[in-house]
C-alpha cells in the first residue's frame, strides 16, 4: 500500500521511524517532508501537500504528525476528499477506518511512545472501512457538501 508520511519538527523523529518501519514492512512510502529537522518548519505545508497527495492517489492512505496532531488533523481535513482521524488509541485508529473511512490519521508525537503509535498505524493500514450503509451514506454527506458547498437540511 502507498502510504504519505508529512510532518512538523516535533514529529519529526516520529515520522522517520515510521518510514523505516513501513517500508520494512513493505508499504509503499512516500516521505512528503520535512526532510531535515528545523525546530522553526511549520506544520500546515507539510499535512495540505499529505492530504493532497492522499486524495489524488487513489487507494493510498496518509498519517501526518506533530505534537499533539490537533493542528495537523485540521490542516489536513482543508483539503477536500480527506477525511483525517486524531488517533491516540488503537480502537480509535480502527474505528476511523470502519466507521468514517479515514484516509489520514493524524498522531501527537509528544504523547505517545514510538511503539504505541506504530501500533495505532499498524492497525490504520490493516482495517478496511466496513461498507456498512449508513457510515457509506454519512461519508456521501460529507463529500456532497464539498462538492455543493451546500448545508444539508437538519
Amino acid at each position: 500500500m502507498r502510504v504519505y508520511l508529512g510532518s512538523d519538527h516535533a514529529g519529526y523523529e516520529l515520522k522517520m521511524h515510521l518510514v523505516n518501519h513501513l517500508i520494512k514492512q513493505g508499504h509503499d512510502v512516500v516521505d512528503v517532508g520535512p526532510h531535515v529537522y528545523d525546530p522553526e518548519d511549520d506544520y500546515p505545508a507539510f499535512c495540505l501537500q499529505t492530504g493532497a497527495k492522499v486524495v489524488a492517489d487513489e487507494g493510498s492512505l496518509g498519517i501526518v504528525i506533530g505534537g499533539s496532531g490537533n493542528g495537523e488533523q485540521i490542516a489536513a481535513n482543508k483539503i477536500d476528499g480527506v477525511r483525517a482521524a486524531l488517533v491516540w488509541r488503537t480502537e480509535i485508529a480502527q474505528l476511523a477506518r470502519q466507521h468514517n473511512d479515514a484516509n489520514i490519521i493524524s498522531i501527537g508525537a509528544r504523547e505517545h511512545t514510538l511503539d504505541e503509535a506504530t501500533a495505532f498505524v499498524e492497525t490504520f493500514l490493516a482495517t478496511p472501512f466496513s461498507g456498512n450503509p449508513r457510515h457509506a451514506r454519512r461519508i456521501a454527506q460529507l463529500a456532497d457538501y464539498e462538492r455543493t458547498r451546500e448545508l444539508p437540511e437538519i
